[in-house]
């Protein structure tokens, strides 16, 4: 008979009481992202931001500082970044759906937000939480052109016009260039998936003569 294990009911106490003391002694997210705007330095690790990001440091607003100044937190509006406006024509958004407030924040402008991301005019289907809230390049969209950014349609993607060659026969064709030498042998080799044929006078009549020699000649 296999012998019943003992329930050590203190040692599990003790083992939760640390995970819990660990928690509660870890730091919020407002005081891992806590800066000085004087010094650029962040209090709690004492680290300087690149100095290529205190412009907009100075200019620029993180999410939760918009989030904090509006109704409902912004639920239901949409965000930009500045990042995205000068990278990409097309527009990129997120459009917010839950906001959970760090309430033990100065002015309540630090924690967790997530919404429906748009990126490059193609809009995913899932929530999902949003990222680099922290980043000093949120921007409000206007309500005005709300509309404007939604009513984008995304080009077309193009036809694949390429595909990669099997393993082996890319093997074989590597190792026919490299043998060849020259500058090509280093390009990836790509087999095309359209044949461009002309249709000139000596393609139909080469076409004609095949089909002539197959058939034969009638008596």
């Amino acid at each position: 008979m296999a012998k019943k294990k003992r329930l050590r009911l203190i040692a599990e106490m003790a083992r939760k009481i640390r995970a819990y003391r660990e928690l509660k002694s870890r730091p919020r997210e407002s005081q891992k992202y806590s800066l000085d705007y004087e010094t650029m330095r962040r209090p709690l690790t004492g680290k300087m931001l690149p100095a290529l990001a205190w412009q907009d440091v100075r200019r620029e607003s993180r999410l939760f500082s918009l989030l904090a100044g509006m109704r409902m937190f912004g639920v239901g509006r949409m965000f930009t970044r500045k990042s995205w406006l000068e990278e990409h024509p097309e527009p990129s958004y997120w459009q917010v759906t839950r906001v959970k407030v760090d309430y033990t924040a100065e002015n309540m402008d630090h924690g967790r937000a997530w919404g429906i991301l748009t990126y490059k005019g193609k809009q995913e289907s899932e929530v999902k939480e949003m990222e680099k809230v922290m980043y000093h390049d949120w921007r409000l969209i206007p309500r005005d052109m709300e509309q404007q950014f939604r009513d984008f349609q995304p080009l077309p993607e193009p036809p694949v016009r390429y595909v990669p060659y099997p393993p082996l026969l890319r093997a074989m064709l590597l190792a026919q260039r490299g043998r060849a030498g020259g500058r090509a042998a280093t390009e990836e080799p790509a087999l095309p998936l359209k044949r461009d044929v002309v249709f000139n006078k000596d393609y139909f009549r080469r076409q004609e003569q095949e089909s002539q020699r197959k058939e034969g000649t009638a008596v």
